[in-house]
């Protein structure tokens, strides 16, 4: 076998290994997404259908359509679920996004720039908080929520969220701060601007692709996380989405239907994020792991 048909099978064969592995990862949003549009039949039906053989929207329908009944002042009002359950995924991942990108920011800027006594011991904490899961944070930050009386309440939720995602964010951030040259600030500064309006002028433009990686990340953490919002937030009134789904999870069975649905509807917001900030999110993860 001579060297350049050698090199076409390997070429061949690692095409097909790719094929078959990008296969293997989007087979399960497939099944999901076909799921969701199957009736209750054909979902626990013993043969298999990679297809709907019958179309149908009721799961989504049954899905935004949930109500229940609360307690207020003026009495027993009905409010539809999923929309309460969206409302308050999207106040609290946008409220995560914004205060965590502005701490986060602030803080790696002033890591990066500065040298202050402790500021090496400030990054090693930054990472040692990385190193334990985070379950073992439930019951400290449930006692400090309880003490500061915010538990069942965004704010509350909100500063779990943000707990959890600066050290990450911090960390990105001054990577990309590092790359960017301290002649435009001493320009800037030069030309009258102090250090604040350097910073917000010059630095945070240039800065733009990892803040919207830092930004994606939090709302990420805070639109998928279960377990904190599952621990601090009671009633299903207060809860968000992906803790409103475990209503279709039963002891010893599961509505693979609805959770089908309602998994496709969570997971929409996210990629209209995606594709929005694209652009800038690939060029923030390549620019800041590179210094110099």
């Amino acid at each position: 076998m001579s060297r350049q048909s050698l090199k076409r099978l390997v070429d061949g064969l690692t095409h097909l290994v790719l094929i078959c592995a990008v296969v293997i990862a989007l087979f399960p949003v497939f099944w999901i997404l076909s799921t969701s549009f199957k009736p209750k039949p054909e979902v626990f039906s013993t043969e298999l259908y990679l297809f709907p053989k019958t179309f149908t929207l009721d799961n989504y329908n049954y899905v935004m359509g949930l109500t229940t009944k609360i307690s207020t002042r003026e009495g027993s009002q009905e409010i539809n679920l999923f929309v309460r359950w969206l409302t308050n995924s999207l106040i609290v991942a946008g409220a995560t996004t914004i205060i965590g990108v502005v701490l986060a920011a602030g803080t790696a800027y002033a890591f990066s720039r500065f040298q202050f006594l402790g500021r090496r011991a400030a990054l090693g904490s930054f990472l040692v908080t990385q190193m334990f899961p985070g379950a073992i944070l439930l019951v400290p930050l449930y006692n400090l929520l309880n003490q500061l009386g915010l538990l069942n309440s965004w704010p509350g939720l909100v500063l779990a969220y943000c707990t959890t995602a600066l050290p990450f964010s911090v960390w990105m951030l001054k990577s990309f701060f590092d790359t960017i040259p301290v002649d435009l600030e001493e320009a800037a500064t030069v030309d009258g601007a102090n250090p604040i309006g350097a910073f917000v002028r010059i630095i945070l433009p240039l800065a733009l692709p990892g803040i919207a990686v830092a930004a994606f990340y939090n709302f990420m953490t805070a639109w998928n996380e279960f377990l904190m919002a599952l621990t601090f937030m009671t009633g299903e009134a207060s809860q968000t989405l992906p803790v409103g789904l475990r209503r279709f999870v039963f002891q010893f069975a599961t509505d693979w239907h609805y959770m089908s649905a309602g998994a496709v509807i969570v997971t929409v917001p996210v990629l209209i994020m995606f594709f929005l900030a694209q652009r800038y999110l690939i060029s923030g993860l390549t620019a800041g792991g590179v210094k110099g």
